[in-house]
């Protein structure tokens, strides 16, 4: 071994001729040349005595080691080489293999997706069968105080005219007491004016030319006979003369009625105002 920091060779050509260590075989040495040769031990620039022979020691260790493996190796029997396979075999693992490589589909039975059980809330409820609408009942009228049937309807007629035109209660009873007394609640024709006949009616005067619910008399200025013949105009022209009285709400019923009549009988209208109350509270409920 050289100072300059260089492993010697122990089989190079500059091998010292006085080594001691036994000289191993012509094969021996012959692959343990070509091992050694094929590995490089490194050590550093200024190395150690001590430190190189550890290495060197080492290395060689190593060496013996891979020479015994490769002498193991080297040692086995040949084991004959198998027949080559045939063209057919070949074949068929180039169609398996591809075969394998190929997508495949499933075969596994699919996993039923289980179905939420419906809870009690979550189950529709069936849906409640819409109910009709009652119709709207249009509330009866009814005859009251000893009337019949027609004179009640002209009775609602004269109640609707005052309420169309804002009157207050109190003319409603008014009005409705004068044409029971001038007409019984009929709406009359005269048997002196021919054309009045020509209109609806239901009963036959001679009173002038009076007519109609109110006993209105066309040449006093109520209005035309066909005019006065209509239940509704008759009743809105008493009303509207009435409205004319000063305090007429504050006035007793015979009164206010004969301040818009001017009859031979100012009286006779009070004893039907209790019927008439009892009518027009029917009417209007």
């Amino acid at each position: 071994m050289r100072n300059d920091g260089n492993l010697d060779d122990p089989f190079g050509s500059g091998r010292p001729t006085d080594r001691s260590d036994d000289t191993p075989s012509t094969n021996r040495l012959t692959t343990l040349r070509g091992l050694v040769r094929r590995t490089r031990f490194w050590a550093p620039t200024n190395p150690r005595p001590g430190r190189t022979k550890l290495a060197v020691a080492t290395g060689a260790a190593c060496c013996l080691g891979l020479v015994g493996v490769s002498q193991a190796g080297f040692g086995a029997p040949d084991r004959a080489a198998g027949p080559a396979p045939s063209a057919e075999v070949a074949e068929r693992a180039e169609v398996d293999a591809a075969s394998r490589a190929m997508a495949r589909p499933s075969t596994a039975p699919a996993t039923p997706t289980p179905t939420p059980s419906a809870s009690p809330s979550a189950t529709a409820s069936p849906k409640a069968t819409a109910k009709p609408k009652p119709k709207k009942t249009v509330r009866q009228i009814v005859p009251v105080a000893g009337l019949d049937r027609t004179q009640m309807n002209n009775a609602k007629k004269i109640v609707q005219a005052g309420k169309e035109m804002g009157m207050p209660r109190r003319a409603l009873v008014i009005a409705v007491a004068t044409a029971m007394q001038e007409s019984t609640l009929l709406n009359y024709a005269s048997g002196v004016l021919p054309e009045s006949q020509s209109y609806p009616h239901q009963a036959i005067g001679w009173d002038h030319d009076s007519v109609g619910l109110f006993q209105q008399r066309p040449s006093s200025g109520w209005g035309t006979v066909e005019q006065l013949m209509d239940p509704e105009y008759a009743t809105k022209a008493f009303l509207s003369a009435l409205a004319e009285i000063p305090g007429w709400q504050n006035l007793p019923l015979s009164v206010a009625a004969q301040a818009v009549q001017i009859s031979a009988f100012p009286d006779a209208y009070a004893q039907h105002e209790w019927r008439a109350g009892e009518v027009v509270a029917e009417i209007l409920g």
